[in-house]
């Protein structure tokens, strides 16, 4: 499905066709507003959803592995892009 992403790296916005399955994502339940809800690798990057209405975060040169799966790593990782 295409979405629209934030890509700091780029400096805009920018529609993707990201595909969303088991193998490629990690969601995380219980998410509170602004929790991060789920992380997607995505063409040798990741995309780190947050909880609400905000653009999902496309980060180059990093995956779910490279961050242990973990939802807290990810928060710090789109922290420092927002």
């Amino acid at each position: 499905m295409e979405i629209t992403v934030c890509t700091p790296d780029k400096g805009r916005l920018e529609t993707i066709d990201l595909r969303i399955t088991e193998e490629n994502t990690t969601w995380f339940d219980e998410c509170l507003d602004h929790d991060i809800e789920m992380i997607t690798d995505f063409e040798g990057g990741i995309i780190i959803q947050e909880r609400g209405f905000n653009y999902p975060l496309r980060v180059f040169d990093i995956s779910r592995a490279d961050i242990g799966f973990d939802q807290q790593k990810a928060r710090e990782i789109y922290n420092m892009y927002i």
